[in-house]
């Protein structure tokens, strides 16, 4: 079966270009004609195509390859699509589009492991978008055709873009194979503002509750072809528990240069961060949640994206578009570790040590698109055919200092750092893909597309060139294919059915901690490991959507993804560490769901619920070691349980079964509106807990309450309030099977005292009851809509 995707895929390209004949290129959006004064975000009728997805207001263009282009027209897409505007993300004023995609997509849900609010992993249908290197990812980000999965562990970076920038976001599910790696599940587009849709300038200022203050600003316009944007956010939060600061500083700006039949845009982004986390904490410690476990654990991130996209008609029926960028990402990680090997008697200057990692990574790349519309055989056409290519190269050095713990589990070094691990690891990932959607009927489409990735990474060894066993070349490749139906039997009405195939490929981070006789720590121990299988994806969806007259819409799905020789991080239970494992191959997993969703407007009031139920289960039986899991079974006969067996259909930890959120927004009169949103998750298995049998359980479900409200004081000022946490819930959303070292006196170092560690289930904390207020101001250009419709 797969063999004759395969060739069938070669043979429409073939057919399709071959016969492609001459035709009007479609224009995208769906403002009215004759308007005379656009709106920002709102598209005027005869705008360029290619600059339709700068406008977020009206979203019926679908990116669905990684340059964004003519697009294709929602009706025509085979799979379950959720968009956003800008005017959704202001109304909210999310920290992050991590943050903004917690309150309003379908199947999606976030931990906190990192204990950051800025470093959230998002995950949707059971797949992972995380900044968290070690975790195993699974959906593909771009930024306007970019993808900013980074170079070393396909990691993604929540902090940078700061939301101003975003005109709009678009969430599409499945193993879209033309949108390259890392798409298993679902693949997330965010789309920029350009000053020619988004004219004016506004200022604002924010305070509130975690010591949360900062200000933001946009500016942006027009003159003749020419269009800019700008935006800036400086953010400082002390953090609603101790030592867990934040401090952000984002820019972004555009310049563009649009023709009737041209587009041209260079973008760039700026980024200075100091994150800093709590980690997970023992459960017998959620008496006192704000308590940091060990502390300091700091990032630094900074970063400097540079993106230069173009298109053009070079006839009416063939658009060529195109874009190359250059991306340089800089992480310094310090963390704080108990020393594993630590023995009582010894001097208690050894019973910490301090990591610094230092990731330098160069992400560089572009693509080339030509897209064909006109009949094929007398059928209405759209061909796309595109390559693409990422390159990276990862600069890696990690240092070890001994340290000893204070009295509230900080560390105070005791000696000098000493060098660790030196290693460069290069990426080249080469793909060849193209998407057809042919209309056999008026409101029948078939979709057929497809890609061919060639992955290569290279690992060398540069603290010890002597050393050539971690040196080495990996080289993955496969041909993907997809193929959809979508039916359009009446305007309110749009049924689908598509199968496609996605793959991801182990990361230099993976490729180098896979040896289950030598686990290590995250990151910092690369070993020359066993090889990794690259991973495959196999998703079904059937689905439908529609409108509700001009009041609403609404959308079904039922989803089946499969992974076939699957990579999970497996914990080491000897070291007392919670991030000492390596990496494996478990066989196959799968996801397997149901989403609805409904949103309607009438009169002053909109409100929408959506549903997500995920099924997340390993199909191939395995063994790995623990110590941790009270369900271990003793395989040694010393009387200790040392080895988990995880069964066909036992959860995958992390991953909840049920999701429901709800939104509401109601204009009270014309200058007032507020607005309120619930977000529920049932309960989640902790990591370690593969098999289900441990005796801590599952980690319980939640809902947590948000308010808003937006006042209109004069023309052009505005004032708004965010709630978050309304009613203080105390929950969890992550956890994880470790031994707890701090069972000393006052939580103080246990073995320093003689005390043996003990076992517990470490959880992580979500936010406690917060409360900001934002002063706006906006001056020249449109006049800014009501965020809240008013």
């Amino acid at each position: 079966m797969w063999r004759a995707l395969h060739l069938g895929a070669a043979l429409w390209v073939v057919f399709a270009i071959g016969t492609a004949k001459a035709a009007a290129p479609q224009t995208s959006g769906t403002v009215e004609a004759g308007s005379e004064q656009k709106q920002p975000g709102q598209e005027p009728a005869g705008a360029n195509p290619a600059e339709a997805l700068e406008y977020g207001e009206t979203i019926e263009i679908i990116g669905t390859t990684p340059v964004p282009g003519l697009g294709t027209a929602l009706e025509d897409v085979p799979a379950t699509v959720q968009t956003y505007g800008a005017k959704e993300v202001a109304r909210q004023g999310p920290l992050s589009a991590a943050d903004f995609l917690e309150r309003n997509a379908g199947s999606v849900s976030l931990n906190s492991g990192q204990g950051n609010p800025f470093q959230p992993d998002v995950s949707y249908r059971g797949f992972t978008a995380s900044p968290l290197l070690g975790t195993p990812q699974g959906m593909s980000v771009f930024l306007d055709g970019v993808r900013v999965n980074e170079p070393f562990g396909d990691v993604v970076n929540w902090d940078l873009l700061p939301p101003s920038a975003i005109s709009s976001i678009q969430l599409i599910s499945g193993s879209t194979p033309a949108l390259g790696l890392n798409t298993l599940g679902g693949a997330l587009a965010l789309y920029t503002k350009s000053g020619n849709a988004y004219p004016g300038f506004s200022v604002s200022a924010t305070g509130g509750s975690f010591g949360r203050g900062g200000g933001a600003f946009t500016a942006g316009g027009a003159a003749g072809a020419f269009d800019g944007f700008l935006t800036g956010n400086y953010l400082r939060d002390a953090g609603w528990a101790v030592h867990n600061p934040s401090r952000v500083a984002q820019l972004f700006g555009k310049l563009g240069h649009q023709t009737e039949h041209t587009d041209l845009d260079l973008s760039l982004v700026l980024a200075d961060n100091s994150l800093e986390g709590t980690q997970t904490l023992p459960r017998s410690w959620l008496d006192t949640p704000t308590e940091a476990y060990t502390y300091p654990d700091l990032n630094s991130n900074r970063v400097v994206h540079l993106n230069l996209k173009g298109s053009a008609f070079l006839t009416p029926e063939l658009w060529l578009s195109g874009n190359a960028y250059f991306r340089r990402m800089r992480n310094v990680n310090t963390s704080s570790n108990q020393n594993p090997d630590f023995a009582p008697g010894e001097p208690v200057q050894s019973t910490a040590f301090t990591d610094r990692s230092t990731i330098g990574q160069n992400g560089y790349g572009g693509a080339v698109q030509l897209t064909v519309v006109g009949p094929v055989a007398g059928l209405k056409n759209q061909l796309a055919v595109g390559v693409a290519a990422d390159l990276g190269d990862v600069h890696f050095t990690q240092e070890t200092q001994p340290a000893a713990f204070t009295a509230d589990r900080g560390t105070v070094a005791t000696g000098d750092f000493a060098f660790e691990t030196d290693v460069q690891t290069t990426n080249q990932y080469y793909g060849l893909y193209f998407t057809d959607t042919l209309t056999l009927t008026d409101g029948l489409s078939l979709t057929l597309s497809g890609r061919y990735n060639r992955a290569h990474v290279a690992i060398k060894n540069l603290g010890a060139p002597e050393d050539n066993a971690l040196n080495g070349d990996n080289v993955f490749t496969r041909f993907n294919p997809a193929i959809g139906v979508a039916w359009t039997p009446r305007r309110w009405l749009t049924a689908f059915a598509t199968y496609n195939e996605g793959m991801r490929v182990p990361t230099p981070m993976e490729l180098t901690c896979a040896d289950p006789t030598a686990p290590r720590k995250l990151p910092n121990a690369f070993l020359a490991d066993p090889p990794l299988k690259k991973v495959v994806s196999r998703t079904v969806e059937l689905g439908a959507r529609g409108r509700i007259g001009k009041v609403g819409h609404w959308s079904a799905a039922l989803f089946q993804t499969r992974l076939l020789d699957d990579i999970q991080f497996v914990n080491d239970p000897t070291s007392g560490l919670l991030n000492s494992g390596f990496f494996a191959n478990v066989g196959e997993t799968r996801r397997r769901g149901l989403e609805l969703s409904l949103a309607l407007h009438t009169g002053d009031v909109a409100w929408s619920v959506s549903y997500g139920f995920i099924r997340a289960t390993f199909q191939t039986p395995f063994q790995f070691a623990s110590t941790t899991n009270s369900s271990a079974e003793d395989t040694n006969g010393d009387g200790v349980g040392d080895t988990v067996s995880v069964r066909r259909g036992d959860r995958i930890p992390g991953i909840p079964e049920h999701t429901l959120k709800l939104q509401a927004d109601w204009e009270i009169v014309r200058n007032l509106s507020i607005g309120a949103s619930v977000v529920t998750a049932s309960g989640i298995y902790a990591r370690g807990d593969e098999n289900n049998q441990d005796v801590n359980g599952k980690v319980p479900g939640y809902a947590i309450v948000e308010l808003e409200a937006s006042y209109r004081i004069l023309k052009g000022l505005r004032l708004s309030a965010r709630a978050l946490n309304l009613f203080g819930s105390s929950y969890s959303n992550f956890a994880v099977l470790g031994q707890n070292a701090f069972t000393g006196p006052g939580r103080t170092f246990g073995p320093a005292a003689g005390i043996d560690p003990a076992v517990e289930q470490f959880r992580a904390v979500g936010a406690p009851f917060g409360a900001w207020i934002t002063l706006e101001y906006q001056f020249g250009g449109a006049p800014s809509p009501d965020p809240h419709g008013s």
